[in-house]
């Protein structure tokens, strides 16, 4: 599958401004990776830690908290890790699902993904 970019802002959970990003979707990624000084200049503050198995194998702890997602017109609460000072926004599979959204990878875009019930 090829990679691809996606617009997306975030913003505090409480409310207030958003950032725009360029996100690299990764359905390699549990959730939504954000730069830690993007989150910085919002105000968002980590609220704990938690383990990540990085690509390269690396056993790691990251910062994440919950903060607000929006794509297109539709917001929803997510949950984002602070990634290191400089790295790439990744849209990971936790706001996917969220957002009720799916990868087409031929066109390289999202779509309303299927959902299924009990």
């Amino acid at each position: 599958m090829g990679s691809f970019r996606v617009a997306v802002e975030v913003g505090p959970l409480a409310g207030g401004p958003f950032q725009r990003l360029e996100a690299l979707v990764d359905t390699g990624a549990t959730y939504t990776w954000v730069p830690r000084e993007t989150l910085a200049l919002l105000g968002i503050e980590p609220q704990q830690k938690r383990r990540f198995i990085l690509a390269d194998g690396r056993d790691v702890l990251y910062d994440v908290t919950w903060a607000r997602a929006r794509i297109g017109e539709q917001i929803e609460p997510t949950m984002v890790v602070f990634g290191d000072r400089g790295s790439e926004p990744l849209l990971g599979v936790f706001t996917l699902e969220g957002f009720g959204l799916a990868i087409d990878p031929v066109q390289r875009r999202l779509i309303p993904a299927i959902l299924y019930g009990a």
